[in-house]
Order: structure tokens, then C-alpha cells, then sequence
């Protein structure tokens, strides 16, 4: 049985469902059961007319034949337009078209679904006109057991033809084609003759079906599909990445080293003489280094998101590697990734609670639910207003209402819950101690140099985490945007430590110059230093949608410009909790190893 899926354009990024087409229609459509992240991706699965019998091969078989009123005309012509193509599942594998490189040697290109159709003038004339893609060759390749002769499909293709199929005498159910005739071996092999979309025009829909066998064996069918052209660009990235880490672990080194062994061993021997008034850089502000910042509360929330983040990735990266969500299981991600982020609602409740109550905070009901909406409630508002867009364009992207309630069930029904125990859990923990003491009255900030302004500081640190990452990004995008597949986690895997890793490190350095230079404000600064490397990806989104994108309408635009928003606001607070965190393990680790009378 083959099944239809979703139709989809990479200019407008709108999905719509098979069947609002004229195609050939089974005697009742049924809807293939769809897992949460297939809906989301506007996935329909439906059944049609093809069946195909194993290793059966079948020739210029009629599917049905259609005349097209004016609106079926239209349809077409709109789709054709915007190079809509047909996706198509045999097997749970996706059909492709192959297409042969310039040099004969290397293997095919494999594009995911064959176009609607084509434009198109005939020769001698201007007038440009829209041709469909009403014949198609499939090929199917199995693989045949020698023991017991029995044969899996390993590989599913088409090649699709536009004809004006022609026959004689009055149509019924056993008129046989001229254009296309089994009996006489006459079979569709170019598009010399292609078929018009037009009012009134007849179309009739034919199909033929090969079958090659072939070496490949069913557990590595997926092979093919997944195949990466260019791995050494990916190698690149990540020796490029570990030199970022490599220089700024030597400078981490050298300020753990040099400064505060020298500092710490000459403070403690001086203690005893008057120079020890004399404090420089970061020991003069041990009075006010753990003084609570403005907006503790907002700092909390963010910081509890954050760690959920950041278990959401961890364990999807994980399952990711070990093979559980490769492309084959389709929506297997997406439903993975939304599952994680519900329960690791715990971690994010309890990571926030002990931060508020370090900061001398009482109402943990209060933070816990906040931490528990903040996020979520932003996200949704940003995601409402698009699939509000793409209801109005009555594609079959738009959340339906029973998914929406899903979505909200998981939110309050588990996420909530889970934010208040985890909270519950957190406060219960004795207070984290600072191991140094807090001065009454806060010391006055002197005046800092240029490049230790807050604003310029911050942008800087953005950079080289942005940096480790933005050659993966390339990916990443192209796999959403360009229906590619993206299954490469390895290498994703490699980038996202490489990526803590630098976020740790520009965050301590930054931060160790802030206190050399009498500025002890540094728990906001901390978030946003790593944090602002969100700016630098939405920037970066920005460029990769006026490059490599064909996008023309305004309501696929603003559905990209949406969807890049929540991403980028996501890796802010992702990014941004990874350097509170070094920084605030940098802070406690100097400041407990100085005797302060």
C-alpha cells in the first residue's frame, strides 16, 4: 500500500494535505494514525489508489481520469507555481526522485518528492504554460533472502512524466491508451508531449511499477537517503571550534594559575603587615561580590529554565546517538524533545528555588510558578499568532485544536506539577553559604574603562560561543527549512560540549577581568555575556534567510522570522544559564580560598 503525505514547498514553507489537489482519490480516504511531533510538522499520512503486488511488475496502469472545472485549475496551477512537490511513504520509506550528477561515476542526488509539475512555453510562442505531472515510473528495489526467497523493499523512486495521454473511440473502463500501451511495449519514457493544466482539460493519471533487485539490505536502507556529501566540512568545524577552546582554556589556566595562586599565596603571607590594607583588583570587593542582584527573582526563573533546557538537550542528544530518533522514525524527535522539556520541569523548579533562597528569598510558591510559565507562556503567545497565519492559509501546517489541547495539558497537567515539587525539593535544601561575608553599606563602583562597559563586554562574549557553533547552525537550518534530513549527532554531540565549554570559559575570563576592575556586579552580567549569543544566531538567521532562501510570500516569511525567534530566545537562556553557572563556581571557588578577617 502506498501512502500519501504532505505536500511541500520550500519557497512558501507551507504545508497542505494531498488531497486538496485533484489527484485520484481511493473509495475512502483514511487518516494514518500521527504521533505528536508529526503533527506539528504538518505531516497527514493518508491512504491512496497505488497498490502495488511484490515483485509484480505493471505497465501504463490507469489510475482514473479527471476533467478539471476552473477552481481544480487554479490549484494546480498556484501549486505548480510555487513548486509545491508530492510526498509519497511505501514501507515507511519516503519516495525520492533521483537525480544523476555531472560526473556519471558519483551516485545520484536524491530529492525528497517529485514536483507537482512544471512551466513551460511551447516552442515559437511566449505565452508561458503550466504542465502536470500526470505519469509516474516507479521503481521499487528490494532485497531478496537466498534461503527462503522472500524479498523487502530496501528502496522506493520515481521518475514522473508529463504526457497528454490520447486514445480512441468513446472512454470506458478497458479503452486502452495509445500513448501508453503494454500490449504494443510503447511506455512513457520523455515528456515531449506534456500534458496542460487547463479548464476543461481531461487528465488521466497513469503509473507504471519496476522492480530491481538489489545488494542493499534492509537494515541499512535508510543508507542511501542519509547519504553526506560533505563530512569534511563538519571535521573542519569542529577542529576550528576546539582552537577557540584550546585558547581560551589556556587563558583560564593562566588566570587560576598566575593570578590567584600568586595573589592568594602573597595576600595570606602579608596578613600580617599593614600592606594588607593595600587590597588590589577582586579582593577589594569580597564585601560586596555576594551582595544579591536587582531582580534576583527574574534571575532565578531564568536560571531554572535554563537547567531545563539544558536536560531536555542532554538527553535527546543522547537517545540521538544511540539511534533511537533517527529519520526513519518520523516526529520521533520533535515528540522526544517535548516530552524531555515537560519532566526535566523538575530540575528546573528545583535549580531555581535554591538560587532564590540563597538570595534570601521566602515565597518559593511564587518563584516555582513563575519558572513554571515564564518560558512557555512566551513561546506559546509567539506560536499561537503563527498557526493563527497558517489556519488562515489553509495549510495542513496549523495545529489542529486537539493537538493545541494536548500541548496545554502537557504544560499544566505535568510541567506545572513538576516545577512546584521540584521547588518543594529545592527550598527544602539547607541555604547555600557564601564563603565570604556581605558588607552593610555597598562599596561605590569607580569609574571603568571603555571595553569594560556592561553593554560592550557583553556583545563580546556572544561571539565565541556563537563562533563554535555557527557551521553545525548551517545544518540545522537547511535540515528545517530545506527538507533535508538532519541525523548527524555525532557531530552535534562534539559541538554541544564544545559549545559549554566555551560559554564556561569567555564567561570567567570576562568575569575575572570585571573584578579585577572593582566592579563586583556581576551575576546579570554573567548570564548575558554567554547569553548574547543568541543575538549574534537571529543575525545569522537573518543572513541565511536573504541567501539561501527563496521564500516570497510575506505569511512564509513572518512563519520563518517567528519559529528563528523562539529558537534564538531559547539558546539565550540555554547559553546564558551555562555562564551563570562557571561564574558563579569561578566567584565561590576565589573567594573561599582568601583568608578575609
Amino acid at each position: 500500500m502506498v501512502k500519501v503525505n504532505k505536500l511541500t514547498s520550500i519557497r512558501t514553507q507551507l504545508p497542505y494535505s494531498y488531497y486538496i489537489l485533484p489527484y485520484c482519490k481511493p473509495k475512502k480516504i483514511v487518516d494514518s494514525a500521527e504521533n505528536l511531533g508529526e503533527v506539528l510538522r504538518g505531516d497527514r499520512i493518508e491512504n491512496s489508489p497505488y497498490t502495488f503486488k511484490m515483485r509484480e511488475p505493471q505497465m501504463c496502469n490507469v489510475a482514473c481520469r479527471i476533467t478539471l472545472d476552473k477552481k481544480q485549475a487554479k490549484d494546480l496551477k498556484e501549486k505548480i507555481k510555487d513548486e509545491y512537490r508530492v510526498n509519497m511513504i511505501l514501507d515507511n520509506l519516503p519516495l525520492v526522485v533521483p537525480i544523476q550528477r555531472q560526473d556519471q561515476e558519483s551516485p545520484p542526488i536524491y530529492q525528497h518528492g517529485f514536483h507537482v509539475g512544471l512551466k513551460g512555453q511551447y516552442s515559437g510562442s511566449k505565452e508561458e504554460k503550466y504542465f502536470i505531472h500526470n505519469h509516474l515510473a516507479f521503481t521499487l528495489k528490494y532485497h531478496r533472502d537466498l534461503q527462503t526467497d522472500m524479498a523487502r523493499i530496501v528502496g522506493f523512486e520515481v521518475k514522473p512524466f508529463s504526457i497528454k495521454h490520447e486514445y480512441e473511440d468513446q472512454w470506458s473502463e478497458n479503452t486502452r491508451l495509445t500513448t501508453c500501451d503494454p500490449h504494443a511495449k510503447h511506455t512513457v519514457v520523455n515528456s515531449n508531449t506534456p500534458q496542460e493544466v487547463e479548464e476543461n482539460k481531461e487528465i488521466i493519471f497513469t503509473y507504471d511499477v519496476e522492480f530491481q533487485e538489489s545488494d542493499i539490505k534492509w537494515a541499512s536502507r535508510w543508507d542511501t537517503y542519509l547519504l553526506m556529501s560533505d563530512d569534511q566540512i563538519h571535521w573542519f568545524s569542529i577542529v576550528n571550534s576546539l582552537m577557540i577552546v584550546l585558547f581560551l582554556s589556556g587563558m583560564v589556566a593562566m588566570i587560576m594559575l598566575r593570578t590567584l595562586y600568586r595573589d592568594i599565596s602573597k595576600y595570606n603571607d602579608l596578613e600580617t603587615q599593614e600592606e594588607a590594607q593595600e587590597e588590589t583588583g577582586w579582593k577589594l570587593v569580597h564585601g560586596d561580590v555576594f551582595r544579591p542582584p536587582s531582580h534576583s527573582d527574574l534571575l532565578c526563573i531564568y536560571v531554572g529554565t535554563g537547567i531545563q533546557f539544558f536536560g531536555m538537550i542532554l538527553v535527546t542528544m543522547i537517545f540521538a546517538i544511540l539511534g533511537f530518533l533517527s529519520p526513519s522514525n518520523r516526529g520521533g524527535l520533535m515528540t522526544a524533545m517535548l516530552l524531555l522539556w515537560v519532566f526535566m520541569g523538575l530540575f528546573g523548579g528545583y535549580s531555581s528555588a535554591r538560587l532564590y533562597k540563597m538570595f534570601k528569598g521566602t515565597e518559593w510558591k511564587r518563584i516555582a510558578l513563575r519558572t513554571a510559565l515564564m518560558f512557555p507562556a512566551i513561546a506559546f503567545a509567539i506560536f499561537f499568532v503563527l498557526n493563527a497565519l497558517i489556519w488562515g492559509q489553509k495549510s495542513s501546517g496549523a495545529v489542529p485544536f486537539g493537538t493545541m489541547f494536548a500541548l496545554v495539558f502537557l504544560w499544566f497537567g505535568i510541567s506545572v506539577p513538576l516545577v512546584f515539587v521540584g521547588s518543594y525539593i529545592g527550598f527544602r535544601k539547607p541555604t547555600i553559604e557564601d564563603p565570604v561575608k556581605t558588607n552593610k553599606i555597598p562599596r561605590q563602583i569607580p569609574e571603568q574603562v571603555w571595553y569594560m562597559n556592561p553593554a560592550f563586554s557583553v556583545l563580546i562574549g556572544g561571539i565565541l560561543p556563537f563562533g563554535a557553533v555557527f557551521i553545525e547552525l548551517f545544518f540545522i537550518l537547511t535540515s528545517i527549512w530545506l527538507n533535508q534530513f538532519y541525523y548527524i549527532f555525532g557531530f552535534l554531540f562534539l559541538v554541544f560540549i564544545i559549545l559549554i565549554i566555551t560559554c564556561a570559559e569567555i564567561t570567567v575570563v570576562l568575569c575575572y577581568f570585571q573584578l579585577c576592575s572593582e566592579d563586583y556586579q556581576w551575576w546579570w552580567r554573567s548570564y548575558l555575556t554567554s547569553g548574547s549569543s543568541a543575538i549574534y544566531l537571529f543575525l545569522y538567521a537573518t543572513f541565511y534567510f536573504y541567501t539561501k532562501l527563496e521564500i516570497t510570500k510575506l505569511v512564509s516569511a513572518i512563519l520563518y522570522f517567528g519559529y528563528m525567534l523562539i529558537i534564538s530566545y531559547a539558546f539565550f537562556v540555554f547559553t546564558g544559564t551555562i555562564g551563570f553557572y562557571a561564574c558563579f563556581w569561578f566567584t565561590r571557588l576565589i573567594y573561599s580560598s582568601v583568608k578575609i578577617d
